[in-house]
């Protein structure tokens, strides 16, 4: 079989979005990549704060509502569908539920050929990053460095502790079929 798509999970700021990056640039066919954080910032307004839809609390939680799961859904599907038509596609994700996350992903990708990468980061290191970055409401990092990773099942780890993108895009490259 030869992989469609690789889903990269980790919490925010652990650096899946570096590695995509670097992804795209050393496998040799083209890939697109795809995330959570555009799937949010595509949404309406009205569903990036409401019970419905996503919230981030002041702590850096994060809820999400029946309306952002339809839309989610919907996204996954469109997404598994470019794969099966015969593009190449890079997931950038936040498993919030772990495994429920993956078993989600799953329901869409069915016997799709998929590389399951964990993207590990120490959580103070991936606080350092939130704070550089300023985009992120503080705590989200350190709330999300390891639930997101809890009774998830991988086909190779990475930790950008101290890796830096390139050489863990590397190392994920060479499990790509």
């Amino acid at each position: 079989m030869t992989t469609r798509m690789i889903i990269l999970n980790g919490g925010s700021s652990a650096g899946k979005s570096g590695i995509v990056r670097c992804l795209q640039a050393v496998l040799p066919d083209p890939w697109l990549a795809f995330g959570v954080d555009s799937l949010i910032d595509a949404m309406p307004l009205k569903l990036r704060s409401s019970d419905d839809g996503i919230e981030f609390d002041a702590d850096g939680g994060v809820n999400v509502g029946a309306g952002f799961r339809t839309l989610e859904s919907a996204w996954a599907a469109g997404v598994v569908t470019m794969a099966r038509s015969g593009a190449r596609v890079i997931i950038d994700d936040v498993f919030l539920g772990g495994a429920a996350a993956q078993e989600r992903w799953q329901t869409f990708v069915g016997d799709l050929d998929v590389l399951w990468v964990g993207v590990r980061c120490d959580s103070a290191v991936a606080e350092g990053r939130e704070i550089a970055r300023g985009d992120r409401v503080a705590g989200m990092a350190a709330k999300q460095a390891a639930v997101v990773h809890q009774g998830v099942a991988y086909d190779v780890e990475v930790d950008t502790t101290h890796t830096e993108s390139l050489e863990c895009a590397r190392t994920i490259a060479a499990f790509v079929r």
